[in-house]
């Protein structure tokens, strides 16, 4: 019981095969691997719509932010039906609005707009994360 720091769950897009999809994991990964890597926890939506007992314990059990690639909106859809609180929800498209000079294109590998965009995001998710776990820091010492 000694990791009672709150984390912070990320659920990404999983639209494989599209542009805003991909921005959407590239941020996600930004974030739990080289940003936050103590503070938040990579959630696969694929495990959430698969029923997954881990999966859905941790959105259930921690704040949750999800990234959207489209207005189907799963990731934040799949976390509400798993039992789970969405904190903030990204829309990689709104985000791209604020940032139109990163005109993202690519699947695979996205071009240098996409990039750009997919780091302006993981900034945005940064900032939600930061506020999160000093809202947990705050209460835990209250």
């Amino acid at each position: 019981m000694n990791d009672q720091r709150r984390r912070v769950v990320i659920v990404p897009c999983s639209g494989i095969g599209k542009t805003y999809g991909t921005v959407s994991r590239e941020a996600a990964y930004e974030v739990t691997e080289e940003h936050r890597p103590q503070a938040t926890q990579l959630v696969a939506l694929s495990l959430l719509v698969l029923g997954d007992d881990d999966a859905r314990a941790a959105v259930a059990a921690q704040p949750v932010v999800t990234i959207d690639g489209c207005k189907l909106a799963c990731a934040t859809k799949m976390v509400q039906e798993s039992g789970g609180t969405v904190a903030q929800e990204f829309a990689v498209l709104d985000v791209y609005r604020r940032y139109r000079e990163f005109k993202p294109q690519g699947i695979a590998e996205l071009n240098e707009g996409g990039q750009q965009l997919a780091h302006a995001l993981a900034a945005e998710i940064v900032t939600v994360v930061d506020h999160l776990t000093s809202e947990a820091e705050e209460h835990n010492h209250a």
